[in-house]
């Protein structure tokens, strides 16, 4: 393990062995802090939150850029508190905590006993609407996180996840899309972070007027399991209360090859997402590339989601 991998791994474990113990307004005040001088810096990540800001805001003014890359690192840091303290939070906590519009979709779907695909960007805190779908909707789901270096660093966030009531799987190793596909067969719940493809053989979509790749996984398990694929984009206010939309499920066409229908439905994903994050750059957590224009020949770059 290098130093840099320690030094990642001591920090995450500080942050929820010492900041879940804060109060609530103590946690939030410092996460502020923590954005606004991550900010100052400007820093690769600030830089390229940016970047990206400037494609869903083409006509923003470097003022306006730079407003938004301010209000999104601190969107990004209340992620980082709110999870850090999500273990300790209780049960009312949690179910108090978020207010999705559009629920009917995933309740209906869960009743139909088809199995549910909800597929999410990297807005807000999808680590709190996953805990609050468990505590609030009693309903446990499967998911899929990057596998991180150090080991530890990995072992952390799969225990996190779990504690939360998640069931939690390696994004390598082949065999997460079977285990997937069992799971919404017997009816069961998927939920994926689905707008950054981490393989590099995704599907290629417009996103806010250039080419992007997103993962083809969401779109196949719906295909193949029959299962209902439901977008979901969340959003902060100015309340502790997270907000969200599940938006109505994207059918699978009825004609064509596996790989045109994919396309399809993956350009219907990535243009819900697209609508879901023109309405809050600030909440949309890129802070990696992510078209192929900006992409050097392999990104390097991690995500801890």
């Amino acid at each position: 393990m290098s130093a840099q991998e320690r030094l990642a791994d001591a920090l995450y474990g500080l942050g929820w062995s010492t900041v879940k113990k804060l109060p609530e307004p103590v946690a939030v005040r410092l996460g502020r802090t923590v954005a606004d001088l991550a900010w100052k810096r400007r820093g690769k990540g600030v830089r390229r939150l940016e970047s990206n800001y400037a494609r869903v805001v083409p006509d923003a003014s470097p003022e306006r850029l730079a407003e938004l890359s301010r209000a999104g690192m601190r969107s990004y840091l209340r992620y980082w508190m709110e999870s850090f303290r999500l273990p300790a939070w209780s049960v009312a906590r949690v179910r108090s905590g978020f207010d999705p519009k559009g629920l009917h979709h995933l309740t209906d779907g869960i009743a139909s006993g088809r199995g549910v695909v909800l597929a999410l960007p990297h807005m807000a805190n999808w680590d709190l609407a996953g805990a609050w779908v468990t505590t609030e909707l009693k309903t446990p789901f499967t998911t899929v996180a990057e596998r991180l270096k150090p080991e530890t660093l990995y072992d952390r966030f799969v225990a996190y996840r779990e504690g939360l009531g998640m069931e939690v799987l390696p994004h390598t190793g082949g065999t997460a899309f079977g285990t997937l596909a069992r799971r919404l067969r017997e009816g069961g719940l998927v939920c994926l972070v689905a707008e950054r493809d981490l393989s590099a053989s995704g599907v290629e979509v417009d996103f806010f007027g250039d080419r992007m790749r997103m993962p083809a996984g969401p779109s196949l398990l719906a295909q193949q399991t029959g299962a209902l694929l439901l977008p979901v984009t969340l959003w902060y206010d100015d309340s502790p209360v997270m907000q969200g939309r599940v938006h109505p499920p994207i059918e699978t066409p009825g004609s064509g090859t596996r790989a045109e229908k994919t396309s399809v439905m993956t350009q219907a994903l990535a243009d819900t997402f697209a609508t879901g994050i023109a309405d809050h750059p600030e909440d949309w957590h890129m802070l990696q590339r992510l078209w192929l224009a900006d992409l050097e020949p392999r990104p390097s770059d991690g995500d801890p989601a």
